[in-house]
C-alpha cells in the first residue's frame, strides 16, 4: 500500500467516477483504475462497486473501502501536517534547539548572545543544560542534546565541531592577597595557596589537579562549589584563590586577575554528531554564535 495509492482512492470516491477522478489527478484512466486494482490486490479486498461506472451513479465503496476511506483520509491529512511543519522548520518558524554547555559560558558569555538569537528567531524554542564540561560531553554522545560547547580534549572522531572561543585560565585573588603582588602565578605558587574549586565534573577542576599531580603537590582545597558567583565571593573576601576563565572576571567584581606562567588557553568547540546532521534551527543557532563571537 503506497501514499500515491490512498491519494488515487480517495479521489476516486470524492469525485465520484474514474473520469473526473482521472482528470482532477492529471493522469490517465487506465493508469488510475490499474492503481486502484493493485491497491485491492495487495489488501486481498474489492474496495469500490464497479458496476457503478456504467450506470449514472457515482462510484460507491464497498464495506472495506468506507474502512480504508475512514484510515486513507487520516494518513493522508497527517502527512500534509508533516510536510507542513518540515517546511515550517526549514523555514525556521518552527523547531527547537537543544545545546548543554559549560557553567562559566552559560553564566557570562552566553546570555547576551542568547537573547540576540530569541530577537531575530523568536519563533524558535531554546532548550539549554547547563553543567560541566564533562555533562555536556555526555548529553552529546546519549543524544539528550543536538549540540554541545565542549573543550578540544573532548573532540571525538564522530563529532563535527567548530571553534567557539579560545580563553585564558587565570589566577582570580583577592587585592591584598599575597599573589595579587606578582605579575605572574607559576602553578607551584598558585597551589601553595587555599583554593576554592569545581566539584568532580568539572573540565577546569580536572586540568588543575592534574598539573598538581603532574608537579607532585596536593592542592588545598578550602571549599567546592559549583556556583561562580560563590565562588567570586570566596575570593573576593580573601578566603581562598580560584582559577577562572578570565571573561567571568567583570571591572566590578573587585577581583585581581594574574596570567599563569606560562600563560594557559583553553579551546571551546561547538559540536554535534556526524551521523545526525544539524537541523535549520540547529544551523541557525550554530551560524549565530560563530558570526558573534
Amino acid at each position: 500500500m503506497e501514499l500515491r495509492q490512498l491519494k488515487h482512492f480517495c479521489a476516486l470516491l470524492q469525485y465520484g467516477s474514474f473520469t473526473r477522478a482521472a482528470a482532477k489527478l492529471n493522469i490517465a484512466q487506465p493508469a488510475l483504475s490499474q492503481s486502484i486494482k493493485r491497491l485491492e490486490t495487495s489488501l486481498g479486498v474489492t474496495l469500490v462497486q464497479r458496476q457503478a461506472r456504467k450506470q449514472t451513479s457515482a462510484i460507491t465503496p464497498t464495506a472495506e473501502g468506507k474502512v480504508l476511506l475512514q484510515h486513507a483520509d487520516l494518513i493522508l491529512k497527517q502527512v500534509t501536517q508533516a510536510q507542513h511543519h518540515l517546511r515550517e522548520m526549514a523555514a525556521l518558524s518552527r523547531g527547537e534547539v537543544r545545546v548543554a554547555v559549560p557553567g562559566m559560558l552559560g553564566s557570562f558569555y552566553l546570555p547576551t548572545r542568547l537573547m540576540a538569537f530569541r530577537h531575530q528567531y523568536a519563533d524558535l524554542k531554546l532548550s539549554l543544560f547547563e553543567g560541566g564540561t564533562r555533562d555536556a560531553l555526555r548529553m552529546l554522545e546519549q543524544q539528550e542534546v543536538d549540540i554541545a560547547i565542549i573543550t578540544k580534549s573532548d573532540l571525538k572522531p564522530e563529532f563535527d565541531s567548530c571553534l567557539l572561543v579560545n580563553e585564558e585560565i587565570v589566577v582570580a585573588a583577592a587585592h591584598d592577597h599575597p599573589l595579587s603582588s606578582l605579575p605572574q602565578v607559576s602553578l607551584s605558587e598558585f597551589f601553595a595557596h587555599e583554593l576554592v574549586m569545581f566539584k568532580p565534573g568539572y573540565y577546569h577542576r580536572e586540568w588543575m589537579l592534574s598539573r598538581a599531580n603532574a608537579l607532585g603537590l596536593t592542592p588545598k582545597i578550602a571549599f567546592e562549589t559549583n556556583l561562580i558567583n560563590l565562588i567570586k565571593q570566596v575570593v573576593q573576601q580573601g578566603f581562598a584563590v580560584a582559577t577562572l576563565l578570565k571573561m567571568v572576571i567583570q571591572p566590578n567584581d573587585n577581583i585581581n586577575t594574574i596570567s599563569l606562567e606560562p600563560p594557559v588557553f583553553v579551546e571551546l568547540h561547538i559540536a554535534w554528531k556526524k551521523h545526525r546532521p544539524l537541523s535549520p534551527a540547529d544551523q541557525a543557532f550554530v551560524d549565530f554564535l560563530l558570526r558573534n563571537r
